[in-house]
């Protein structure tokens, strides 16, 4: 073969390669990550604000309850869920600190004088630090996904919390946490939406 026609065959080559190459790279699965690469996704963003919907099936009842309000947490410790509908009421932690109000009426509470509550409380804001290591003392985790579209399973280690709660499960998008759907021990379950409110806006509603 004169040298010309192999040079024009080995760029034939070499360019057929490369497609190939490329077309391998696109059709294949985004990267899979594990609890730590999660985490450390998570911990980038240390505050945020959301509004929820929240439906919950309740066995004996024929629709879900529905609500609906907003979200806020800020890193270490202060996670709050204002609902507004169907009535008003708040649920607001700080540290080991909690404080219920509902019908004009408060009340506070110590977390760790309730600690299946404080478990919950602990999943999530434990999620929204990404504090893997506190996840993994109250909780099995299983993470499924990638950093576009992630999945995170949590069952309670805890024998008392596991006779009320089944699992937990969040499911979210890089560093935004989207939906929490909770399955109780006994058939119940309920499921949130979360849509985040992007920072200039949570800013502008800020009194």
């Amino acid at each position: 073969m004169p040298r010309t026609d192999r040079t024009t065959a080995a760029l034939k080559a070499l360019r057929h390669g490369l497609l190939a190459a490329t077309v391998g790279l696109l059709a294949a699965p985004a990267w899979a990550l594990d609890l730590t690469e999660l985490m450390a996704l998570m911990a980038q963003r240390p505050a945020g604000d959301a509004q929820f919907e929240e439906q919950r099936f309740v066995s004996g009842l024929d629709q879900p309850l529905r609500s609906s309000g907003t979200l806020s947490f800020k890193a270490p410790g202060r996670l709050a869920r204002v609902t507004l509908k169907p009535r008003e009421e708040s649920f607001v932690v700080d540290g080991d600190k909690l404080t219920l109000e509902r019908s004009g009426r408060v009340r506070h509470v110590a977390l760790d004088s309730v600690p299946e509550l404080a478990t919950m409380v602990a999943a999530i804001r434990g999620t929204l630090m990404g504090d893997g290591t506190v996840l993994q003392r109250h909780f099995q985790a299983q993470v499924s996904g990638s950093a576009g579209q992630w999945s995170l399973t949590l069952q309670p280690l805890d024998a008392k919390l596991a006779a009320i709660v089944k699992q937990m499960q969040m499911q979210g998008t890089q560093a935004d946490l989207r939906e929490v759907e909770v399955r109780l021990a006994d058939g119940d379950r309920s499921a949130m939406t979360i849509k985040p409110v992007p920072a200039a806006r949570a800013a502008s509603a800020t009194p």
